[in-house]
């Protein structure tokens, strides 16, 4: 088991790069007054037509028959909604703080639901790397709405990482790619297309980078669920929130201090506290 997660760590770290790196460009865009809705429909739309070509000979006739690739499917259109809604009005590193109690979701349900390895110690190091979340963007009391919508967008991620290694088998990785952008293009197509931007040369640019770096960041972490379970996997859905830090201060200016350091090293001890575990599920 160990050696399956090192094959799929360096997949998944790429992911969770990528990922961030979509939603920047998505939150540019929505400081440039383009409706959340229609980038998160032109990434599905956008990602599925740069897929289809290689993907379309790989991928089952009755792959979109099946409920649960409409499940997963839906789970990361809400998703993706939700998160660029957040971003709309809260810092990046707030809403990705927020969206962080997807990976606690998805190592329960993987646990529950997918009968994958249940350990206590893991529990705690998962909680060990939310405490380091905590401490990079130490929310206020108060809830507000764009962070409820961030809190909203983990929950539906919780639920698609582990439908994501639900449907790990059935079909390859392109197809599975294919079909999730598919059902999230259908699905949001109703409301993109009633909130079509003016296109100018500025936020064409930023509409492909959005759906590009979606793209390939959910490639990859198909692959990666794909080589190890989610619950072994979920505490490196952290690092996504070191490459959020990271495009926060290239692109936003914003500089990291001594607690966010210390938060970020927290999540890195967290992860590779969990590579040195030994499987006992």
């Amino acid at each position: 088991m160990q050696r399956d997660v090192l094959r799929a760590l360096p997949l998944m770290l790429l992911a969770m790069t990528l990922i961030p790196a979509g939603d920047t460009a998505g939150k540019l865009l929505g400081a440039a007054g383009v409706s959340p809705l229609f980038t998160a429909w032109s990434r599905f739309a956008l990602g599925a037509l740069m897929v289809l070509p290689f993907a379309m000979w790989i991928m089952p006739r009755a792959l979109l028959g099946d409920w649960r690739i409409w499940l997963r499917g839906v789970l990361l259109a809400f998703g993706i909604v939700s998160i660029l809604t957040a971003l709309t009005t809260e810092p990046i590193a707030n809403v990705f703080g927020a969206f962080f109690i997807g990976p606690i979701l998805a190592y329960l349900l993987s646990a529950w639901l997918l009968k994958e390895g249940f350990s206590t110690l893991r529990i705690a190091l998962l909680l060990m790397g939310f405490l380091g979340v905590l401490l990079v963007v130490r929310p206020g009391f108060g809830m507000t709405p764009g962070l409820g919508f961030a809190v909203l967008a983990g929950l539906f991620y919780g639920g698609f990482l582990t439908t994501s290694r639900w449907l790990s088998d059935v079909a390859h990785p392109g197809a599975l790619l294919l079909s999730q952008l598919t059902v999230g293009a259908l699905v949001l197509a109703p409301f993109g297309l009633m909130a079509l931007p003016v296109f100018t040369l500025h936020i064409t640019t930023l509409t492909f980078g959005s759906a590009v770096g979606s793209m390939f960041g959910n490639l990859f972490l198909i692959l990666a669920l794909r080589m190890a379970p989610a619950s072994r996997l979920a505490p490196f859905v952290y690092t996504q929130l070191v490459s959020a830090t990271m495009l926060g201060w290239a692109v936003f200016g914003v500089l990291p201090d001594a607690l966010t350091l210390a938060g970020l090293a927290i999540l890195l001890m967290s992860g590779l506290a969990t590579l040195a575990l030994r499987d006992k599920g």
